[in-house]
């Protein structure tokens, strides 16, 4: 679990393809390695992934990461010196400063406005329609692990707006129109509003009358 707190950014320094795989090696300070354990979770860009290999003194740490993560998260996308954001995994007795994250993205959104004022930056995403019924205005979302309050809700996205502090930590102050970036909806509200529309939709069911019914 995480808390989409991003403590840090990592570099792409290898990308190498081994059968079904694909090797990530990255680039990280070495204090945000300390203490690291082989198979601990590290959030990449709000990917859950294990660490296979690292070096903590030397500050380099490598991901094997599948097909299908490769496919639904913007990780296909990375190329040689590109920025990720990076969150350890929480640990017992952490301070809890986001929201709880899994790590496990459902959806990628396209950044389709960009607003840069002097305080602050404001971003317009699109997403596939589908997600919109679990992004509430003023609730948690997590994109590109980053833990933020969505603005407002259109029909066809969402709005953030972004702190000097969130733009200077993760990558998100880098971040360009036509860029895609991973979501992960806030589990809370997700699992509230399937179950509402779960028990709506039996209770629907039964109150259809059935062929032979009397009348």
């Amino acid at each position: 679990m995480f808390t989409g707190i991003v403590q840090t950014t990592a570099q792409v320094r290898e990308i190498r393809d081994e059968g079904q795989l694909r090797r990530l090696t990255l680039t990280v300070p070495p204090a945000n390695l300390q203490a690291l354990e082989r198979g601990a979770s590290i959030a990449i860009n709000g990917v859950c992934l294990t660490a296979t290999e690292f070096d903590s003194n030397a500050g380099w740490v490598c991901f094997d990461v599948i097909a299908e993560t490769l496919d639904k998260t913007n990780l296909g996308k990375l190329i040689v010196g590109s920025k990720v954001n990076l969150e350890r995994s929480l640990s017992f007795g952490s301070e809890l400063g986001g929201h709880i994250v899994s790590g496990h993205i459902q959806t990628t959104a396209t950044l389709t406005q960009v607003k840069r004022e002097q305080h602050k930056v404001s971003m317009q995403l699109s997403l596939e329609p589908s997600f919109l019924p679990y992004i509430l205005a003023k609730g948690f979302i997590a994109v590109e692990g980053c833990s933020l309050t969505v603005g407002e809700v259109t029909d066809s996205g969402f709005s953030l707006y972004l702190i000097p502090e969130t733009l200077a930590v993760t990558t998100l102050g880098d971040m360009h129109e036509g860029d895609v970036v991973n979501i992960e909806l806030d589990q809370q509200t997700l699992t509230i509003i399937k179950t509402v529309e779960r028990v709506m939709a039996q209770r629907f069911s039964s109150d259809i009358p059935k062929a032979g019914d009397a009348q």
